[in-house]
């Protein structure tokens, strides 16, 4: 199916990478529902930017499959078809701050409990809400958001890391299981991006050092890494599922 003719939902799009992802789409045509916690007046404002034909603004709790399954109701409702791809973007209450982060010595279980919630149980919400949809159309496409953290844990961030590592099993089981069906289930990972609101806390050194450490000399944007997702969805990637693209310069190189 062409970007044009697919309806995508993006979770936490309202703001930083999310956003980007939405401006990609809707720059492809892609009809998007622009899903938020938090961020209403940022989502819907992003959605009004794109024009009620194309995006929608719409509130829910992905770690609540009541919420998910409304969700996606109400995005059908509104352009009349289902879901088609959904990118799981959504991210638990986190900063990027190497200097506050919780040591192996004090970390609570607490910790990993909320990012394996905001990674693994709400991507099982969103694909367990899409699959009536896309199985009624034989065609799906299903990107998680990832991490280079577990290859190379520059930062030892235990909680997000373990979570996003967790949901690339999940991307390969998912996968494996639902290719039958004409669903695709990939992930795109990221080093630290140049800048969202989650990393707004890291100092401009730790950018510079990423960077000089990179072949590209540069640390990725939000933009160039929405470019990866948009290869997930697109015809180009019809025969590529439980796969774990990279997006960081080079920094990683497996």
């Amino acid at each position: 199916m062409q970007l044009d003719k697919q309806i995508v939902l993006v979770t936490g799009g309202g703001r930083g990478l999310g956003a980007a992802i939405v401006r990609s789409f809707a720059a492809q045509n892609a009809r998007v529902i622009v899903n938020y916690r938090n961020s209403r007046e940022a989502a819907e404002e992003l959605a009004t930017s794109l024009g009620a034909d194309r995006a929608v603004a719409l509130r829910a709790d992905v770690t609540d499959a009541g919420q998910v399954a409304a969700l996606f109701s109400a995005a059908e409702e509104h352009f009349g078809s289902p879901v088609t791809t959904v990118i799981n973007n959504a991210l638990a209450d986190f900063s990027f701050n190497g200097d506050a982060r919780d040591k192996a010595d004090v970390i609570t279980w607490d910790a990993f409990d909320s990012q394996l919630r905001g990674s693994v149980k709400a991507t099982l919400h969103t694909t367990q809400a899409a699959l009536p949809g896309m199985r009624s159309l034989g065609f799906g496409r299903i990107v998680n958001i990832g991490t280079n953290l577990f290859q190379n844990p520059v930062v030892p961030y235990h909680d997000y890391t373990a979570a996003k590592a967790a949901a690339l099993s999940l991307t390969r089981t998912l996968a494996a299981d639902l290719g039958p069906d004409g669903i695709t289930v990939n992930m795109v990972s990221g080093g630290l991006l140049r800048t969202t609101d989650a990393s707004a806390a890291t100092p401009d050194e730790v950018f510079d050092l990423i960077a000089a450490s990179t072949p590209l000399q540069r640390v990725t944007t939000p933009d160039e890494f929405a470019d990866a997702v948009l290869f997930f969805a697109s015809p180009w990637s019809r025969a590529v599922t439980g796969q774990n693209l990279v997006v960081d310069g080079g920094l990683v190189k497996d």
